[in-house]
């Protein structure tokens, strides 16, 4: 084994899959899986196959679609769910087994109601029977986080010495901070005498915000798996970030460590975890968040201008991104400003620059952003009318739908001075309305993301909608804010399709 070469365990279909309002058809996890195999990923866990027949179900189809990675199947330490998982198995190509039992005194008197002697002789019973079945064999010494460092050892050694060939260390309850979970694992390569038999892998929780700090830790002690979600989806606050792990390894090449991710495809698996486990990423997430790699501050704007690395120690096509986004608010300097009327086709030799920004200053005051219409506007005589006639402007919506009626919707646009109109059906007011919209530009844009946000609360609240479309290979962000939600969604689309055309 490269001793260099960091093993990454995708429990996204699992652990991730576990979140209230989370859960996957079938279909949906094959497809996840194949894109976590075009992800590069070495294990994916794609169930805990006694727990319904549906999550059964899944191991089975899964292991048929998927060849590459390793398919894993969860159980705890009895034999009912070995056999289930052994039989959910029965098609991986590469298969594995991943028992185990509660390792700290907690767990063992108010989870077992039982003793060290007692949980150690299970941990083992259960591995010696999972080899009967495959060969390949991952342990979880479940809150081991919190685990006497000597018993952990002690376990850890019988179940390397019974056929484990994987064993985990979990921070069930993301308690250990990096120092702390990274002399655990230190002090199991130190005191267990066989730990060269396996690898040692990391399975670390959000609950402190310190997953992807305390993963790092763990690989840096000894560690050589990783243990991570999607998005960082899972119980509570999350598990441990692949991308976050995965990019930090990349970007730290004195480290040393490799993986077999391919970072380009990041951007586009997270968005389709984001959508199909209905779980959007918070825009100031790291790598993935739409904020990752926008910037609005004037300075920020202008060193990044001047040589990107000054403010993105990460370059966004690593992770699949066209570009960084350059934001144009009040914070916005000259820099930016510069850049985004050449952008429009704008001769800055030809134009006050300083007279111009003191404009845009007065406008950006009286906006959150601005946009290219704006800058349009800005570029004319200063008059809003000016902009009448270029672009698109929504000057009609009229939306029809109820229970059992099929939601229609009417939609005239003016695009560049002159008007159009369309009606489209739709699976609810929203589609029905871009699907109208569609009708009338008529071109391939794809909508990629699309989330509502409620400014207070309560039902007289302003909503706030973001949305993401695809255009040429592009990402273009929308956004909008209205008490209606449909009213709200269209101006978001539009805005998104203005800064397309």
């Amino acid at each position: 084994m490269d001793n260099n070469r960091v093993y990454v365990f995708d429990t996204t279909l699992r652990d991730g899959e576990q979140v209230p309002g989370c859960q996957l058809t079938t279909v949906e996890k094959i497809i996840v899986a194949k894109e976590l195999e075009a992800l590069g990923v070495d294990v994916i866990e794609a169930g805990f196959p006694i727990s319904s027949p549906g999550d059964f179900q899944s191991v089975v189809e899964i292991s048929k679609a998927v060849s590459e990675p390793v398919i894993c199947a969860l159980t705890r330490a009895n034999t009912a769910d070995i056999d289930a998982a052994a039989s959910a198995l029965k098609y991986a190509k590469r298969k594995r087994i991943h028992t185990g039992i509660g390792s700290s005194d907690m767990h063992i008197k108010y989870k077992f109601n039982s003793t060290r002697e007692a949980i150690l002789e299970r941990a083992v019973e259960a591995v010696k029977y999972a080899r009967k079945f495959v060969d390949d064999i991952e342990f979880y010494a479940e809150d081991a986080g919190r685990a006497d460092d000597a018993y952990l050892a002690q376990m850890v050694e019988a179940v390397i010495a019974a056929g484990a060939t994987v064993v985990n260390i979990p921070d069930t309850n993301g308690y250990c901070l990096p120092e702390q979970y990274g002399a655990k694992i230190k002090y199991l390569m130190d005191h267990v005498s066989n730990i060269d038999k396996a690898i040692i892998s990391v399975h670390c929780h959000n609950d402190l915000g310190l997953a992807t700090a305390n993963t790092i830790a763990g690989v840096m002690n000894g560690a050589r798996q990783v243990e991570c979600t999607i998005n960082g989806i899972g119980e509570r606050a999350g598990n441990t970030s692949l991308e976050e792990v995965a990019m930090i390894l990349k970007t730290h090449h004195a480290l040393g460590y490799t993986t077999g991710i391919n970072s380009k495809k990041i951007y586009e698996i997270s968005n389709l975890v984001s959508n199909m486990m209905r779980m959007p990423v918070q825009p100031n997430k790291a790598i993935v968040g739409r904020n990752a790699f926008a910037h609005s501050s004037g300075i920020h704007q202008d060193g990044v201008l001047k040589h990107r690395e000054n403010y993105e120690i990460l370059n966004p096509e690593d992770i699949g991104l066209q570009s960084n986004s350059i934001i144009l608010t009040a914070r916005s300097g000259r820099h930016a400003l510069k850049h985004h009327l050449e952008r429009l086709g704008y001769k800055i030799d030809k134009i006050n620059l300083d007279e111009v920004y003191a404009r845009f200053l007065e406008m950006a005051d009286t906006k959150k952003e601005i946009a290219d219409h704006d800058l349009l506007v800005l570029m004319g005589d200063g008059d809003a009318n000016h902009y009448d006639d270029k672009g698109i402007k929504v000057t009609l919506l009229q939306v029809v739908c109820g229970d059992p009626l099929r939601p229609m919707a009417t939609v005239k646009l003016r695009i560049n001075g002159e008007e159009k109109e369309a009606s489209a059906a739709g699976n609810g007011p929203v589609n029905a309305t871009i699907n109208a919209i569609h009708a009338i530009i008529q071109d391939d844009i794809t909508l990629d993301e699309f989330s509502i946000q409620a400014m207070r609360g309560g039902s007289e609240d302003v909503s706030k909608v973001n949305m993401r479309v695809q255009h040429s290979g592009k990402s273009y962000y929308g956004f909008g804010y209205s008490t209606d939600i449909v009213n709200a969604s269209v101006h978001a689309y539009v805005d998104a399709l203005n800064k397309i055309y």
